[in-house]
């Protein structure tokens, strides 16, 4: 009995991890949304199968609330504006190779000035549909009912049900490629005290080349998250959990890049000691632990730029904290010992010097301060922006904050 149980919940667990994939989601939401929107359409509009309403709700119908909001608008004017041109042109010519060109002319000119983004190809598809049946009016109205029908089953569906929030999802590929970091500076020092041959320096070189791919697609998740955070009544500090994001994912990507430096000024100095020891031991045993404490210091960055719960922050802060001062400490003994290899043996002292700074750099990057600061510069960035975006709708809300200021504590509590 108890194997049976254990065996049902394997699946489960899966079909709760499926469930949590943006892909199994939009496909569920678009397909209810289209079934619902077919069969509203089905009661109000004269048309025997009016399938724009359940294509218009399922191109509404997106994965955050934000992004549905903004597609059914311009949706909804594309297929407008299409219908409008063809009834216009309806009036004025028939149908005809040379008619056929200007109306395709005149709606993606329209389309423009609508500002339909995307959809500026659907208004000159809405405007062929109509202009070629026999009924262009009673056809062109009913397309517009059934466009209005779909788009507004698609908000409703997302309004009624709240798309989730996925923050989880990209905090996870914010800590995955921290990982994947991690792995590539223990990788770097690997052999350190050997004779590193230069195609294994190289690929070392390759593999931090190939992080600018995995930036994309951290990217990539981390704007759908900043979209599920927009307009989403489940979220109390959307702008304050996009910044935090968006500013550990921008720390990460300068670090990689750093990283992929040190590859570099690794793989020059393998071929300055082609078939010799790359450090000594006590230089390369000392390199590889910094390398060991920073790919640690990286990982705990990760996991505290992605903790929410604010107990968890506060150990994540504390073991970043205590990852920073081990790799500082490491990286004085580094540095004596470099400047010890450089008295004895100058002809190195540039690579040696752009190592410590490249590492440097690194540090300074995850540094606590440094952190703190950047984030008071976005959230104050971001603020001014929204200021500059809807100065009367700040001015509103800053006059409302004076009036209730004024009010005495009795007026508050609604006393006299």
């Amino acid at each position: 009995m108890r194997e049976a149980r254990v065996l049902l919940g394997v699946p489960v667990a899966e079909w709760v991890k499926w469930g949590r994939e943006p892909v199994v989601t939009q496909t569920l939401r678009s397909t209810a949304a289209a079934t619902i929107a077919y069969v509203v359409a089905l009661r109000l509009s004269s048309e025997p199968s009016p399938l724009t309403a359940p294509l218009t709700a399922l191109l509404v119908v997106q994965v955050t609330l934000y992004s549905t909001l903004t597609t059914g608008i311009r949706r909804v004017n594309a297929v407008v504006a299409g219908v409008l041109v063809a009834s216009a042109f309806s009036v004025l010519v028939g149908l005809t190779w040379w008619s056929l060109g200007l109306i395709i002319l005149a709606s993606l000119v329209v389309g423009r000035l609508v500002r339909v983004s995307e959809f500026v190809p659907e208004v000159a598809i809405s405007a062929m549909l109509v202009l070629g049946v026999p009924r262009v009016a009673s056809t062109a109205w009913d397309r517009v009912l059934e466009t209005l029908i779909g788009a507004a089953v698609g908000m409703a569906f997302n309004f009624l049900l709240a798309p989730p929030v996925w923050v989880a999802t990209a905090g996870e590929s914010v800590e995955g490629l921290a990982r994947r970091m991690r792995q590539l500076l223990l990788g770097v020092g690997e052999g350190l005290t050997d004779s590193v041959p230069v195609e294994r320096a190289a690929s070392r070189l390759h593999e931090a080349r190939r992080l600018d791919h995995d930036i994309t697609e951290v990217d990539a998740a981390l704007r759908q998250a900043e979209d599920s955070l927009r307009l989403n009544p489940r979220v109390k500090e959307g702008l304050l959990h996009r910044v935090v994001l968006r500013t550990g994912l921008d720390t990460l990507e300068i670090c990689t890049v750093v990283l992929r430096v040190l590859a570099r000024t690794l793989t020059d100095l393998a071929k300055e000691r082609e078939r010799r020891a790359l450090f000594p031991p006590e230089v390369g045993a000392a390199l590889q632990d910094l390398l060991g404490r920073v790919a640690d210091a990286v990982v705990s960055f990760a996991v505290m730029v992605t903790t929410d719960v604010s107990r968890s922050a506060e150990t994540a802060e504390a073991r970043l904290a205590e990852d920073l001062d081990g790799a500082r400490a490491s990286r004085e003994r580094l540095a004596a010992l470099l400047l010890e290899q450089v008295r004895a043996d100058p002809a190195q002292w540039q690579l040696y010097g752009a190592l410590l700074a490249e590492l440097d750099r690194i540090l300074d990057e995850l540094h606590l301060e440094h952190r703190s600061r950047r984030l008071m510069e976005e959230l104050d960035k971001a603020s001014r922006e929204q200021r500059e975006r809807h100065p009367r709708l700040t001015a509103l809300s800053r006059r409302a904050r004076r009036a209730f200021a004024r009010r005495g504590p009795g007026e508050k509590d609604g006393r006299r």
